[in-house]
């Protein structure tokens, strides 16, 4: 393909990477960079960006613009999320007049050969600008955000569960609006395009995550240590679920037979209440780790207890190219095409989550045999280059003359 000149947004700096979203968009810019493609990326951002932050991104794009977002409490935000019709997640990232004008004068600069938004609750500041100027644009979803209402608004005190409700149902009503407006929408596993594709009534394409197979090559799991890893972005409510409901549910199973083994709890945005709430010594809340090889070499196995959540997870895909043996449920599997029995230990139930978890870390043959047969799958499968061919082949559908153009 012909160098692009692209526009993107987004709605975080996809550096340092604390998130599988974070990890998915940082190597897809890697690899645009590397066949030359011409990047401008605007973001709104939480934090700022920092000199780590530049040196990491600066050599992918050809411009870098990081504009500041209003905290969620902020008294805009809150006067924005009662009374202007869209739900929270996009009222945190609307309302925006310097992105909304920003973006209107790099539009301006066209023509672009791809504008490109990534998520649909990140689309309100640049919906007008888009409209007025008749520009095709491409929506990335990593999951359907419609369906994490489960994991999401459950969590809400009950006292605010009516407001859950009317939050739930402002961010149905958006979803189909926001991608209704796309020429083009694209989903992260095929079930996801299904339902993404029913929701708008856009062409849905697919562009599945990959893993960086050579950064964990080295990994060789610690069977010795009866250790089970979990890893997760805390700001993300279903791997809150995960974390919660292995605790409460999962775990004290697996203590009632194996006393000895223990768990392992990394990730950004650790809850501050959790180490309280379970003070077991067994349970390790190591927080954020910069080095995500170092921690997977002193661990057995990965237990990866999902229960909501869209899109292929990329932290089991990395812990299957790091040979962990893996024990999941069939929603941490989704999109990964993994066989059960023999690429991973799959269970519904937490007695059945705990006993495989139970015969994993008390049989490391078998379990160095699955480990090794995950990470020969994720080597066949799934690669960042794979996942940049998807993306190019979606772009081309963008060009004067094709139907998502039009």
């Amino acid at each position: 393909m012909k160098p692009l000149r692209i526009l993107l947004t987004m709605p975080y700096l996809p550096w340092p990477i604390t998130s599988g979203g974070k990890a998915r968009q940082f190597h897809l810019l890697r690899q645009l960079a590397e066949r030359g493609h011409q990047v401008t990326l605007l973001v709104q951002s939480k934090t700022l960006a920092d000199e780590g932050v530049l040196q990491a991104l600066r050599p992918l794009v050809h411009e870098l613009i990081v504009l500041p977002r209003r905290a969620l409490k902020h008294p805009l935000t809150l006067w924005h999320a009662a009374w202007s019709g869209l739900p929270l997640l996009a009222t945190v990232n609307g309302h925006a007049p310097a992105l909304s004008a920003r973006f209107s004068r790099l539009l301006a600069q066209g023509p672009w050969d791809v504008v490109h938004i990534e998520h649909s609750y990140g689309l309100a500041p640049f919906a007008e600008a888009l409209r007025r100027q008749g520009q095709p644009f491409v929506i990335t979803e990593h999951n359907v955000e419609s369906e994490l209402g489960a994991a999401t608004y459950g969590k809400w005190p009950a006292a605010l569960r009516p407001l859950a409700r009317i939050d739930q149902a402002r961010a149905r009503r958006w979803e189909r609006e926001a991608l209704s407006q796309a020429a083009l929408v694209l989903a992260v596993t095929e079930s996801d395009a299904r339902s993404l594709a029913r929701i708008s009534g856009r062409p849905t394409h697919v562009v599945g995550n990959g893993v960086d197979t050579r950064a964990f090559a080295g990994v060789v799991p610690d069977a010795t240590s009866r250790t089970a890893l979990f890893l997760g972005n805390y700001e993300y409510a279903p791997n809150v679920d995960a974390v919660e409901w292995a605790l409460t549910e999962i775990w004290p199973r697996v203590w009632a037979q194996a006393p000895e083994l223990r768990f392992r709890v990394c990730g950004h945005g650790l809850p501050a209440t959790w180490r309280s709430r379970f003070p077991d010594p067994r349970i390790d809340f190591q927080g954020y780790v910069p080095d995500l090889t170092e921690v997977q070499s002193r661990c057995a196995a990965f237990l990866a207890p999902l229960r909501a959540g869209g899109g292929s997870k990329l932290k089991v895909l990395e812990a299957m190219a790091a040979g962990l043996p893996l024990v999941t449920t069939p929603e941490g599997l989704t999109g990964l095409g993994v066989e059960p029995g023999v690429q991973a230990r799959v269970g519904r139930r937490p007695d059945e989550l705990a006993q495989a978890l139970i015969e994993v870390l008390g049989q490391p043959e078998r379990a160095r045999a699955m480990g090794e047969a995950a990470r020969a799958h994720v080597g066949r499968q799934f690669d960042w280059a794979r996942s940049a061919d998807q993306l190019e082949a979606a772009y081309a559908l963008l060009r004067p003359g094709s139907p998502e153009a039009a």
